[in-house]
């Protein structure tokens, strides 16, 4: 196995390289107008097509941890990983049904205002600041390190100079605007997909190889022989990655709050979509959500056939982490090491654009909180458009040099990426989710309510997670105990996520019920069914959705 690239492989990167900026440039230059405008500048208003924004939004969700984490949860678990991904499918139709037309119909740029108009501003300054938080210390830096770690482990590259080299080319792309990152992520998803197919294509045609046959399609069928026990959705009690993927809890519980928390109430996502109108947007959704279907071929599927590989002897020692036990997050480095010179240009470059996207669409949700939602709120109420425009440019500077220097303090490659960020957000997602979902659907809902449950799903998800005991929830009949390592209960992080809540929802309804102003509630959403109705094409495109989820899941249960 030769590492490293070779001159071929950089030429390709770099032709990769140049198309993005170019491209991105040409955008900047063609849709730029002489007076810079704050709702131009974070949500491109109005320019972005349906296929940039559904590409978009795949851009700059499938990342570092994505390829590099979720190939390792393909080698360790097995198909069952996919459910994140085939899920988020489901979960991208029912926020272009039920979310978009309220944020659109509410003239809604920020999830911050969103919780300004609805609560008040105290709520909604609380979670701006917890949402900066959030994007810089968790998701940009897991983003930033990881990818920097990915590339200097298949490339050879000095691991800083990665970090610093990543970070200038998504700041490159995010001073543009949402208009130029709209865009560039078409190209992004094209190399994204086109070296990510490659690389499934060559794991599995070595798996072929190593049984004595030709071809990709022989090499899935051995994968399907070989690691039977890898291809089920829907892990048993038995099963030892049961803890992190809870059975029926993917399909009815914890997996559709992560999903609806992160696809319908994330400025980082349905910022794409905020400046478009209902039918564009609903069809850039759909078009994610047909991506997401896709998702799993490229980053789950090379994890199994590493593990195959793996179990036939190869790469035994490129598998070991530093503790000399087998690191699963290696799978996908490894592979990429076996491709052959200028395909691993390519599968470099698609790696490349999944982390520099996320990053530049990252980077521009924090500078849009920031701007709208702090400086514009706290610093200066009467700032231009442009002063607006040049502050969020500042920040994107600014959060890229804070990551880089504050990620190695945070111990991301120890816990996994993937993991990382999805422990960290677990805490809050609970909360934010049942908040969300009651202002948008319940008038009673109320300030009061709002704060207890955004405060509380962090109080309650750390007594689930550190003090299990305290709850007795594993004598239930209904729950089933488990052990850590160290033999102490833990109670599944999905189900944790269900738990908590359920709770925030009984606490902001009693709450709300228990304040006699919310029955005339001012602040209550004018929601009725005609803002749900779908164009035809809309709706065949959805159960297209379905029935291949219905497919995919009955095929491999």
């Amino acid at each position: 196995m030769q590492k490293g690239l070779q001159s071929i492989d950089y030429l390709v990167f770099f032709f990769y390289f140049i198309v993005v900026a170019g491209y991105g440039y040409w955008i900047y230059q063609q849709k730029k107008s002489k007076q810079a405008s704050s709702t131009d500048f974070f949500l491109a208003e109005g320019s972005l097509t349906w296929w940039a924004i559904g590409a978009s939004m795949i851009a700059s969700n499938i990342s570092a941890e994505q390829f590099i984490g979720m190939a390792g949860n393909g080698f360790k678990m097995g198909l069952a990983i996919s459910a994140y991904e085939w899920m988020a499918a489901a979960t991208l139709v029912i926020v272009a049904v039920f979310f978009m037309p309220i944020y659109l119909k509410n003239k809604i740029f920020t999830m911050p205002q969103f919780l300004k108009q609805r609560y008040n501003s105290t709520v909604s300054t609380i979670m701006a600041v917890f949402w900066l938080i959030l994007y810089v210390v968790v998701n940009l830096t897991s983003i930033l390190y990881l990818g920097a770690l990915a590339i200097t482990t298949i490339s050879g590259i000095d691991f800083t100079l990665c970090m610093w080299g990543l970070a200038f080319f998504a700041v490159i792309i995010t001073l543009g605007g949402m208009k130029v990152i709209g865009f560039t992520d078409v190209i992004q998803v094209f190399f994204l997909i086109l070296g990510g197919l490659c690389t499934t294509y060559l794991a599995l045609t070595l798996v072929s190889e190593q049984f004595g046959e030709v071809g990709a399609v022989e090499g899935m069928k051995q994968m399907f022989t070989r690691a039977d026990d890898h291809f089920h959705m829907i892990l048993k009690k038995d099963n030892p990655n049961y803890t992190s993927l809870p059975g029926l809890a993917v399909l009815i519980g914890g997996m559709w709050i992560v999903n609806l928390n992160y696809w319908g109430c994330n400025q980082y996502i349905t910022q794409r979509a905020l400046g478009a109108s209902l039918p564009v947007a609903r069809e850039g959704l759909l078009f994610a959500g047909f991506l997401k279907l896709l998702m799993p071929l490229i980053v789950v599927i090379p994890g199994i056939a590493a593990y195959v590989l793996y179990q036939n002897g190869l790469f035994q020692k490129e598998m070991l982490g530093a503790d000399g036990t087998v690191n699963p997050d290696h799978a996908y480095p490894v592979l990429l090491n076996l491709l052959p010179v200028g395909l691993k240009g390519l599968s470099f470059a698609a790696l490349t654009a999944a982390i520099v996207a996320s990053l530049a669409g990252k980077a521009n949700s924090i500078s849009t909180i920031f701007t709208l939602d702090i400086y514009q709120k706290f610093f200066k109420k009467d700032a231009t458009e442009q002063e607006l425009v040049t502050t969020g440019r500042i920040v994107i500077v600014a959060s890229m040099i804070l990551a880089i220097f504050i990620s190695p303090f945070l111990g991301i490659d120890k816990k996994g990426g993937f993991d990382f960020i999805q422990e960290m957000t677990g805490y809050v997602s609970p909360g934010i989710f049942a908040v969300f979902l009651l202002g948008f659907f319940w008038k009673r809902a109320n300030s009061a309510g709002a704060m207890v449950a955004t405060i509380g799903s962090v109080v309650i998800s750390l007594v689930l997670k550190e003090f299990p005991d305290w709850t007795g929830l594993y004598q239930t009949p209904i729950y089933t105990s488990f052990l850590d390592a160290e033999g102490k209960h833990i109670i599944p992080f999905l189900d944790r996520m269900a738990i908590t809540f359920v709770i925030c929802v009984l606490v902001m309804l009693i709450l709300g019920l228990l304040d006699p102003s919310t029955k005339e509630n001012p602040k209550a959403l004018a929601v009725d069914a005609s803002m749900f109705k779908t164009t035809k094409s809309f709706t065949v495109g959805a159960i297209a959705i379905v029935i291949i989820l219905i497919v995919l899941y009955t095929t491999f249960w």
